[in-house]
């Protein structure tokens, strides 16, 4: 046992993934939250003009299901991400499902640092994105004020930051 990891660091090459089905109220969602109207994700002329061909969802949407993953799997709850270094390769449409999946590629034993390489991937098996992403792991223990009321260990608001 390490005083910075509890249970010890995540295992080398450990995996954890999850996925969601991704609709047009994920788009609706996510201009609400962060004011991106980009015409390709509301104007079906605009977007079919375009090289997608069709409505695409916004890449904080392809992402996000990232977020979950380290949040709530791997590394697991108190994760917040340091850098993100990743590529879009495909776009993602209202319908389709996508799955977000992680894997550890080194842990350090100093601090509860993880660098994981990231990938989603469509339904249809097309990569949408692709990249790396360093983590840190703060210790969360049950009943502490940053958890008591919020419904989810993200902190004292419910912003996770991962």
């Amino acid at each position: 046992m390490n005083s910075c990891w509890p249970s010890g660091p995540p295992a080398i090459g450990a995996t954890a993934e999850l996925s969601r089905k991704v609709s047009a109220d994920d788009i609706n969602r996510f201009t609400q939250i962060s004011g991106d109207r980009n015409p390709l994700h509301y104007d079906t002329e605009a977007a079919k003009a375009s090289r997608f061909g069709e409505i695409v969802v916004q890449g904080g949407i392809t992402s996000a299901i990232l977020n979950a993953v380290v949040a709530e799997s791997l590394p697991g709850p108190g994760t917040v991400f340091l850098n993100v270094n990743w590529d879009f390769t495909a776009p993602v449409r209202p319908g389709d499902v996508i799955t977000g999946r992680v894997e550890v590629l080194e842990a350090r034993t100093d601090k509860p640092v993880t660098k994981l390489r990231t990938t989603v991937v469509r339904d249809d098996g097309t990569v949408a994105l692709t990249g790396t992403a360093v983590c840190y792991t703060m210790t969360i223990t049950p009943g502490h004020p940053m958890t008591v009321g919020t419904g989810d260990h993200h902190g004292r608001d419910g912003r996770t930051g991962a």
